[in-house]
């Protein structure tokens, strides 16, 4: 199946849910994910590990992302990169929406 080009915006691209994380995969391949999420207030992912390293880019609102045991607070239009096996744990400060792309190779 190809995919269609098209110019849209990301922020739009996924909806916030009350009580809820929304998540929204754009891409999947062997090589790697670009996933949308959208996190109401207070809500998060607990701590965990990946096998690959990670990025997360804040489109809107606050987070609060951990990183091997290390808080860092973040906002729109910025990013952070969680290396592999690392562990991290994130959470909502306000309603907020990120960008998660994965490399795997």
């Amino acid at each position: 199946m190809k995919s269609e080009t098209e110019v849209t915006s990301l922020v739009d691209m996924v909806n916030y849910e009350d009580q809820s994380v929304v998540s929204k995969t754009l891409i999947e391949k062997k090589t790697g994910t670009v996933t949308l999420f959208a996190f109401d207030q207070g809500q998060g992912l607990s701590e965990h590990t990946a096998p690959f390293d990670a990025m997360v880019y804040v489109m809107e609102g606050e987070a609060e992302i951990t990183v091997s045991g290390k808080t860092y607070p973040l906002e729109r239009g910025e990013m952070i990169i969680m290396p592999a096996d690392e562990p991290h744990a994130l959470r909502a400060v306000k309603r907020f929406k990120m960008m998660l792309t994965m490399i795997k190779s």
